[in-house]
């Protein structure tokens, strides 16, 4: 059985943590003694202890992320119950600051502040030697790139075959964006690109054809970027899925001219926009250059086949509520296939804190850590802003939804959007767990009545997205005019998939 085991509670199964595959692969002379062991948050934290404890480690190091604090703590607290002695170690984003005010601190032997690639090894040989170091905290640097070893291999054919593969050709951020963690970087740091391009070359080999690069600021380097697109367009096929995080305002020709010979279904890009308001990026530290970012979303979206993720962030200091609906108007605009409407949070040893008493922001504490309420946004607005974030994925980023979504946005897409989702909740008292055929039937109401869209154009087109949704029921808004409907032929339940799902069930999540 092994000494050492290496475990983290993943958000789902399809995830695969590439943190730990490196502290693996650096534990030197201890790595035949060690294993990998993961959860997911839905597990019981009994079932997790006891499956650890089964196996009779030495030392258990856990990876703690704002997703899984709160699991992580109570699995701790078992296994010190039940093992006193057993050496537990933290590490990750979530402990890595401000860990003299968390209880799952106090429950740890050690926790390493910082990048653990190195540093867990050298704590496991030091207990291991009998010379346990005396300091709880240990703060981490980042290690050379150049002299990490590779994670890679240790990526099982289970993983392979089932679930996301992590890569990453940089670590590190240049941006000071206050809101991340990335803003205490000092700079990024590139991996030596031609080691970086063998190992996607035997990940490739061995079947992984979805590759999903966890760089901040993956276009930063244009010629280290267009490397690594040249890599894939040399092995194209029809498997082949990317998903990249862009810098919005940097899209030089070399790029373009590469990113315009890949196929429908083959990339994905998190584009970060956050905010238009040029005060309030000021204020954040965000440099962006918004005049290039509208230009290279309208270029992305019409010239390439490039799926396209935009995130905007509700809640930012100096933010109201009628600028954030100024940047989503103008991202919806550009009609991106996604809008992700985030609640800002406070992250642990995020910058963003010093703007907490001059805007008197007021954030829950327990993760997620999101903003409740602020001097430019009261409390209600905020669970406004919630609920229509909420609806937004479920009803604008779907998928579900193309031809009536246009019916949904018209003009004034968030005063529109809002609307809707003031009502949807007042009907419905809830932002979950509706049922297909009840949704649609909810947004007919919605549209008809709350957003004066003619009946007909109204059933038209929830009856067109219905059919390709491949569901095989009938709502209520159907149902008096089936027969009409069917001699013309335009309503048909069959097995179609929509686009959108078909591809996030290849891409994550």
């Amino acid at each position: 059985m092994p000494a050492i085991l290496l475990s983290t509670l993943n958000a789902r199964y399809f995830h695969a943590s590439l943190g730990l595959r490196y502290l693996l692969a650096n534990l030197g002379e201890l790595q035949a003694d060690a294993a990998i062991r993961e959860f997911i948050i839905t597990q019981r934290p009994l079932d997790i202890a006891e499956a650890l404890l089964a196996e009779q480690p030495r030392i258990v190091g856990f990876g703690v992320y704002i997703w899984n604090v709160v699991e992580t703590a109570q699995v701790v607290a078992l296994l010190k119950q039940v093992r006193p002695d057993l050496v537990v170690v933290l590490g990750g984003p979530e402990v890595s600051h401000e860990w003299d005010r968390q209880a799952i601190v106090e429950l740890a032997d050690y926790l390493i502040a910082g990048p653990g690639d190195w540093a867990f090894a050298q704590l496991c040989q030091r207990i291991h030697a009998g010379n346990p170091p005396t300091e709880k905290v240990i703060a981490a640097d980042p290690p050379p790139l150049d002299r990490l070893l590779s994670p890679y291999r240790f990526y099982t054919d289970e993983d392979i075959a089932h679930r996301l593969i992590y890569v990453e050709a940089s670590r590190g951020c240049p941006f000071k964006c206050e809101f991340c963690l990335s803003a205490l970087d000092k700079t990024a740091w590139p991996f030596p690109l031609e080691p970086f391009l063998a190992e996607l070359q035997m990940l490739h080999q061995r079947g992984v054809r979805h590759f999903k690069f966890v760089d901040r600021t993956f276009n930063l380097n244009v010629k280290t970027c267009a490397r690594i697109l040249d890599f894939f367009l040399e092995r194209l096929d029809e498997r082949l899925f990317l998903h990249f995080e862009l810098i919005p305002d940097h899209l030089p020709e070399p790029l373009k001219t590469r990113l315009l010979r890949f196929p429908p279904g083959s990339l994905q890009f998190e584009i970060g926009v956050q905010t238009f308001n040029p005060t309030v990026q000021t204020l954040i530290s965000r440099k962006q250059d918004n005049r290039k970012t509208v230009d290279n979303l309208v270029w992305l979206r019409r010239n390439t086949h490039a799926y396209l993720h935009a995130d905007l962030i509700a809640g930012l200091p100096g933010e109201d509520l009628a600028s954030f609906a100024d940047s989503f108007d103008r991202l919806a605009a550009l009609d991106p296939h996604e809008i992700q409407v985030g609640v800002l949070k406070r992250l642990r040893g995020a910058p963003l804190d010093r703007h907490t008493a001059p805007f008197d922001c007021r954030y829950n504490p327990h993760p997620p850590y999101n903003l409740l309420c602020s001097a430019t946004l009261d409390f209600a607005t905020m669970r406004r802003l919630e609920r229509f974030a909420r609806y937004w994925d479920l009803i604008g980023n779907s998928g579900r939804f193309p031809k009536t979504r246009p019916l949904l946005l018209g003009e004034q897409p968030f005063d529109r959007f809002m609307r809707l989702s003031d009502w949807l909740f007042a009907t419905t008292g809830q932002t979950h767990r509706f049922a297909l055929e009840r949704l649609f039937d909810l947004l007919y109401r919605g549209l008809v009545e709350i957003l004066s869209v003619a009946e007909p154009a109204a059933r038209a087109a929830l009856a067109t997205d219905y059919q390709a949704s491949g569901a095989k029921g009938c709502p209520a808004f159907l149902r008096p005019a089936q027969l009409s409907a069917s001699n013309e032929g335009s309503v048909m339940f069959g097995t179609t998939s929509s686009t959108r799902q078909a591809r996030h069930q290849r891409s994550e999540r």
